[in-house]
């Protein structure tokens, strides 16, 4: 199981079948401990097995963008398809300074579902709702 897992829907039953698709349900206090590239490695490890993993928090700009960098270089045509990320912006986070909403610092007080390329798709999109289709393979 990977590490900092809370949730296996679906998933494999004790003799390898596969009836469902898993969903690794990591809080923020789990990743809150982890350097950028340890909590990188939790999503795409996650990912690269075919699993939906959604964070209780989002990543920083900065680490979302490495997010993507480092998914860029591990995509092969016949391995890894790369990711589909949604975010979806808690309300107006009120532990967010002043000062970071002048600067335009986005808070990362929002909800985050991360999921193979191809087995994800986001379906619409908005301020209080996610839809997306997830495909068994």
């Amino acid at each position: 199981m990977m590490p900092g897992a809370t949730s296996n829907v679906g998933g494999r039953d004790d003799d390898g079948a596969d009836d469902g698709v898993r969903i690794d349900m990591i809080s923020g206090a789990r990743m809150e401990g982890l350097t950028g590239m340890e909590k990188i490695r939790l999503i795409l490890d996650g990912v690269r097995d075919g699993n939906i993993v959604i964070l209780e928090e989002g990543l920083a700009p900065d680490e979302e963008s490495k997010l993507i960098e480092v998914t860029m270089t591990e995509i092969s045509p016949d391995d890894f398809t790369g990711i589909e990320i949604e975010t979806y912006p808690k309300a107006e986070a009120s532990n967010q300074s002043f000062l970071d909403k002048l600067m335009g610092r986005e808070s990362t007080q929002k909800l985050t579902v991360i999921g193979p390329a191809n087995r994800i798709e986001t379906l619409h999109k908005d301020e209080n709702l996610i839809s997306t289709l997830v495909s068994r393979k």
